[in-house]
């Protein structure tokens, strides 16, 4: 089984669209049993918060559930219980720094090179357009698509 860890800012946009719009591609394609998935925040701000509404309604006029859903600061002990911690922006990673710490040459103390970019999977580095302070979540909806497929792919 693979575990797979969706980060974002707050854990109220990006990275439980990712996680909602993936548990839906994995249910679909009958591999639930794969893989357990969830998502994250990086800071405290939206701490206990339910995914916003935006993000739900997209959500829902697609027939995905995420009611119960509340935001989650990531904790030190996710990195030994996930395979794979993803990212939806490079502020994310360093914000990661704050949780997992720094290696001695500085970089993010990933000695298990878990961490990654969403849009790493599809070979572009850019972030994931976030929706919280653009307003345009179907932009971020488009790119956590791509984000996503590519990651399937990445499993065969």
């Amino acid at each position: 089984m693979t575990r797979i860890l969706f980060i974002c800012h707050g854990n109220i946009c990006r990275s439980p669209l990712a996680e909602f719009l993936f548990k839906d591609m994995v249910k679909k394609a009958g591999r639930e049993d794969e893989f357990e998935i969830s998502s994250a925040a990086t800071s405290y701000e939206e701490l206990g918060e339910p995914v916003y509404p935006p993000v739900r309604k997209l959500l829902s006029q697609r027939g995905i559930d995420c009611s119960g859903k509340r935001a989650y600061r990531m904790e030190k002990a996710d990195y030994n219980k996930y395979d794979l911690l993803i990212c939806m922006d490079s502020r994310n990673l360093r914000y990661l720094r704050n949780i997992l710490g720094t290696a001695p040459d500085g970089s993010l103390n990933d000695p298990e090179k878990k961490v990654h970019l969403l849009m790493s999977y599809t070979g572009d580095l850019r972030d994931v357009a976030d929706p919280y302070y653009s307003g345009d979540f179907h932009e971020t909806w488009q790119d956590i698509s791509e984000g996503l497929t590519a990651l399937m792919k990445s499993f065969g």
